[in-house]
């Protein structure tokens, strides 16, 4: 039995008689499959774990605290490394560090790097933004027109002080923050103090009235309660006795070449000792010892001179000086 199979006349066409390309695609032998690519990493999970599975580029080292772990953490502060919280809370307690970044610490050129410009970049941005801070509080913000210090003035002659306000754009006008809070019915001065003998000023801004001139000294000259820095730079004082220091105002409103001082009682307060003087913009106080107060004449210890102040002789004031007002007679 013989089968006869008819094909169609385009399938049948033999490869003389197909076009020139198609002929040569039919007489070339098939070409070998390509290899399958390799499977590469899933997204995800496949691809943490090859990670995972690469070495490391830098090996952690070992925990300082413990010496045991693998360190995990650094501080921030004394560059430690830590496997833990209770490696880090050891390392506190034994270096006494509080783990907060030095932001000012001192790095040399040849070890500065882009995360230091970056780290002080960011410790500008942080003062920026504590100064922007600080004038946005309404607690910061104090009046300096006319009416307030008209009524700062009068609140002082009320407790027998003189008040006597510069005009604006002199230092000491720039420099007063005096106050008066009245729910306490109280000064709060700005003070200076200056102690000649080892040539410092030293200011101190919102001291009550109440507070005692002794009170007022010790942050600066006490061995015990003063600050290490300020107490050894005025150890002359630190190390004099008490009843060697004495506490100069100088007298305003005098002739030049007649400067003489009040000597102001140390165991009462600011206010008593204010009362009764004439204050310009705010008071300053000279501390000084008894035994090298050359050229500092106390108003009546002088033998050429009554005792008595000298600022009703006069009341014109002719010439205004930076932080000064003297008289011109």
């Amino acid at each position: 039995m013989i089968l006869i199979l008819i094909l169609p006349h385009d399938s049948c066409q033999t490869p003389s008689a197909l076009p020139p390309p198609a002929r040569q695609a039919a007489l070339l032998p098939p070409s070998p499959a390509a290899p399958p690519p390799p499977p590469g990493p899933a997204c995800g999970g496949g691809g943490a774990a090859a990670m995972a599975d690469a070495p490391r580029k830098m090996a952690l080292r070992r925990c300082e605290t413990c010496s045991e772990e693998e360190a995990k953490y650094r501080c921030p502060r004394c560059m430690k490394y830590s496997c833990s919280l209770l490696c880090v809370k050891k390392h506190k307690l034994a270096l006494s560090c509080n783990g907060v970044r030095d932001k000012t610490a001192f790095v040399s050129v040849n070890e500065f790097t882009d995360l230091n410009l970056l780290s002080d970049y960011r410790f500008l941005e942080d003062v920026g933004r504590t100064a922007d801070a600080a004038a946005r509080h309404l607690t910061m913000h104090r009046s300096t027109g006319k009416r307030f210090m008209s009524s700062l003035r009068n609140k002082a002659q009320r407790y027998d002080i003189d008040l006597r306000i510069l005009p604006a754009g002199f230092t000491k006008r720039r420099e007063n923050s005096t106050t008066f809070n009245r729910a306490e019915d109280k000064f709060y001065w700005h003070l200076k103090l200056v102690f000649p003998h080892s040539h410092a000023e030293y200011t101190s801004k919102r001291v009550p009235d109440d507070r005692t001139l002794t009170d007022i000294l010790k942050p600066y000259i006490d061995p015990v309660e003063s600050d290490p820095v300020v107490c050894q730079r005025l150890k002359i004082y630190a190390a004099a006795p008490q009843s060697d220091i004495q506490i100069l105002m100088k007298i305003e409103n005098r002739r030049q070449n007649s400067v003489r001082y009040n000597e102001l009682d140390a165991s009462r307060s600011l206010l008593d000792n204010l009362k009764g003087k004439v204050i310009i913009e705010y008071p300053t106080l000279f501390v000084v010892l008894k035994t090298l107060k050359h050229g500092m004449v106390i108003l009546g210890q002088d033998a050429s001179e009554p005792a008595e102040n000298s600022d009703s002789e006069s009341s014109s004031l002719s010439s205004i000086e930076e932080g000064e007002i003297r008289d011109s007679s």
